[in-house]
């Protein structure tokens, strides 16, 4: 499963975002059930993402379902690996 921005650029853990205007990170993608981060969301809500957003509403996760629909989630760059 692989999760994508509208950009098209695909979602990696550490991603420097905009959320809702504000610049946020992707703290984890929640889509291998051997991470202990990412179990939990995809039992329940079939993957998604975890963004750090701190200046506004700390963490905030995004389902599998409702990344496509997400029109407040802008790719920015990437992490330093």
């Amino acid at each position: 499963m692989v999760f994508t921005y509208r950009s098209g650029d695909e979602i990696k853990t550490g991603d420097h975002v905009l959320f809702h205007g504000n610049a946020a990170e992707v703290e984890f993608v929640a889509v291998d059930p051997a991470d202990p981060n990412a179990e939990w969301y995809l039992q329940n809500f079939g993957g998604g993402i975890m963004i750090s957003d701190p200046s506004v509403s700390g963490r905030t996760f995004i389902s599998a379902s409702q990344i496509v629909e997400d029109e407040d989630l802008d790719f920015v760059s990437r992490a330093q690996e």
